[in-house]
């Protein structure tokens, strides 16, 4: 079991635990975070530190950079995810995923709509997606890896070294790199625009208008097409709202999920 520190104050321990590794903080309603293809724990240390005082925060790590080749699709990691929840045992979820991770929550979600009794997207891809700014990053240049992961950003102070440096390892890593590519191209191909409208569990859509990866109109077709839909816009804010400004992005979530309540 490995343990990391998210705050001075909080410890968290990362669980081995059959074919899954994944974080579970807190007691209650499980809240179930999704990450996309560049990023995990660090993405989501202010939500899990706040939200495990009511919920049981759990985040599970894809494995994007383990699947064999071939596998490396959209819908072997949806798969993924259902075999940790049937794993886990948990009656019933809310399921929230930024990016690739929104869209898993989305086929998740119309998989398991007796299951599932919320769902919140940021940043979600399965509409439209502008990859990394209209280019997959340039392998062995890090100030070209570096712009990109800014551009993830309104600020792009918001791009630390060491999250800079995660990108730079996986893009220079064949074998991971190739996966993403293969994971994306997935994601790519399987636009949801058809089945949106079966997905009827509450969802609550938290997007950055200045957004450049998924831009507000996706928000805004998104709300359109699900059928029990609400949106809220954060200023000043891109692709990773939870990450970016993530005390607006718990407010909005906070109210939310009192609303469930």
């Amino acid at each position: 079991m490995e343990i990391t520190n998210i705050t001075p104050n909080m410890e968290l321990n990362i669980k081995n635990d059959g074919n899954f590794k994944y974080v579970e903080a807190g007691e209650g309603e499980v809240l179930l975070l999704l990450h996309g293809l560049f990023g995990a724990l660090s993405n989501f240390t202010d939500l899990i530190t706040h939200f495990s005082q009511n919920f049981k925060v759990v985040l599970p790590f894809l494995p994007i950079y383990e699947l064999p080749l071939r596998q490396a699709t959209l819908p072997n990691l949806v798969k993924f995810v259902e075999e940790f929840v049937a794993y886990k045992n948990y009656p019933n979820v809310m399921v929230l995923g930024n990016s690739l991770g929104g869209h898993i929550s989305l086929v998740y979600t119309l998989n398991n709509l007796p299951i599932v009794k919320a769902m919140i997207l940021t940043g979600s891809s399965g509409l439209f997606e502008n990859a990394m700014g209209g280019s997959f990053p340039k392998r062995g240049n890090y100030e070209y890896i570096k712009d990109k992961v800014e551009y993830t950003f309104y600020s792009p102070e918001t791009a630390t070294k060491e999250l800079v440096d995660e990108v730079f390892e996986i893009v220079n890593n064949r074998s991971k790199a190739m996966r993403v590519v293969s994971v994306a191209k997935s994601a790519i191909r399987h636009n949801m625009a058809q089945e949106l409208p079966n997905i009827t569990v509450p969802t609550m859509l938290i997007w950055g208008r200045n957004d450049n990866i998924t831009p507000a109109f996706v928000a805004e077709d998104f709300q359109k097409l699900l059928p029990n839909a609400q949106l809220a816009f954060m200023e000043e804010c891109g692709h990773a709202p939870m990450m970016e400004k993530p005390q607006e992005f718990i407010e909005h979530l906070d109210r939310f999920l009192q609303q469930l309540a």
